[in-house]
């Protein structure tokens, strides 16, 4: 009897241990323009929003344009969960967004995402 209250305990240890190590990790909540959607003129920044803080020293995003020439201004704006960088007029077509991020416990992400601009 006692033999299965420890295994379940360790079971139930282990269960814990694996949901935070998923849970650890800062993923794409949502974006502004949205992942995907069209907007008419060229937007003036690219906001990110992660499920969680990140941290700004190791977290960033570029902005290329559809003829693959960088229009983010530089380096990203960081408050908490939330990224962000200003974008210079790059015409219409294709953007495509590209970021990386490191959460505040450490874990790493990235991904990349496309909106039309003018279409």
């Amino acid at each position: 009897m006692q033999r299965s209250s420890l295994t379940g305990f360790a079971s139930l240890m282990l269960l814990m241990a694996a949901t935070s190590s998923v849970m650890a990790h800062a993923f794409l909540d949502r974006a502004e323009p949205r992942v995907g959607n069209s907007v008419a003129v060229p937007p003036h920044a690219v906001t990110l929003w992660f499920s969680q803080k990140i941290e700004p020293a190791f977290s960033s995003v570029t902005v290329t344009n559809a003829k693959g020439e960088r229009v983010d201004t530089g380096k990203a704006r960081v408050n908490g969960n939330q990224m962000s960088v200003s974008l210079r007029p790059g015409g219409s077509g294709t953007y495509h967004v590209n970021w990386h991020v490191l959460s505040v416990d450490t874990h790493t992400t990235d991904g990349s995402f496309t909106f039309q601009v003018g279409q």
